[in-house]
């Protein structure tokens, strides 16, 4: 579904993401993982044609996006970033109308299909409820819903997530990614989204994509990528791991960071 092909990107003098290359089949979930700064966000907005990229492409069914224009692309793309803002007076039935904008001319209104698949959005969200509510006045949870309502009016086939659970507390953090991976089973969804909280990305995620210093350091399955090993070289600290007994999904509890010094020495020694 998703093929990114030797990425390459850098600001200025500065190389952040170095000949990327990810496969995404279609109906998974994949989670990008690492170190604050390690280009996380840039890949996602690399991908998606937010920033430019100085090499390698991008293609979804086999279209290049390069070739396709910021209209075809969102057909078939959507990306949600970590903070989104709206106008003051806007409702949430008003945002999620925005997601037809890629389908239809400048001139057009919404008819009677579009409506439909507003309301399509609106009860996969959970938002039906909230349809007169303006945006600002929501909680972050209602209003994170709000935003994906708006994605899935849009009819992608792949959608990215720039770190959706930021700003949330933990309860909400639990109900957007319950969601997402709702949305994932019913609607076969292709979803890649960035997460700092491992053991979201093992218990949300089919797949694990691990970047360390903007290279792919690791990708599979939640089980078979975080070991005690990886999370000590790319993060720097001590865990343990208990598997879940059922699907040996992964869980992660951190103990202690690692003193530099100390790194270096299990670094070397392979520990």
């Amino acid at each position: 579904m998703l093929q990114i092909q030797s990425l390459g990107i850098s600001y200025a003098d500065r190389t952040i993401v170095k000949d990327f290359s990810l496969e995404v089949n279609e109906g998974e979930v994949v989670s990008i993982v690492g170190p604050n700064g390690s280009g996380k966000s840039t890949i996602l907005k690399g991908i998606s044609k937010l920033i430019p990229c100085q090499s390698g492409t991008v293609c979804i069914a086999n279209q290049g996006l390069e070739t396709l224009s910021a209209k075809q692309r969102s057909q078939l793309m959507c990306m949600l970033c970590q903070s989104n803002s709206s106008p003051a007076d806007m409702t949430v039935e008003e945002l999620v109308g925005y997601g037809r904008i890629p389908h239809k001319k400048w001139y057009e209104q919404l008819t009677t299909e579009d409506k439909e698949i507003v309301e399509w959005a609106l009860h996969h969200t959970k938002m039906l409820d909230y349809r007169k509510r303006l945006v600002v006045s929501l909680s972050g949870g209602e209003a994170q819903r709000a935003w994906l309502a708006m994605a899935l009016a849009q009819r992608p086939k792949v959608l990215l997530l720039d770190e959706p659970t930021t700003f949330l507390d933990i309860g909400h953090q639990l109900e957007v990614l319950e969601l997402v991976r709702e949305l994932n089973h019913e609607l076969n969804l292709t979803i890649v989204m960035v997460l700092h909280d491992l053991n979201h990305a093992s218990a949300y995620s089919d797949k694990v994509c691990v970047i360390k210093e903007g290279n792919k350091y690791v990708y599979g399955k939640p089980k078979e990528v975080f070991t005690t090993e990886l999370i000590r070289s790319v993060y720097g600290v001590e865990t343990e791991i208990e598997y879940d007994k059922y699907d040996q999904t992964p869980r992660i509890h951190i103990l202690r960071k690692i003193r530099e010094e100390r790194r270096d020495i299990l670094e070397n020694t392979g520990s």
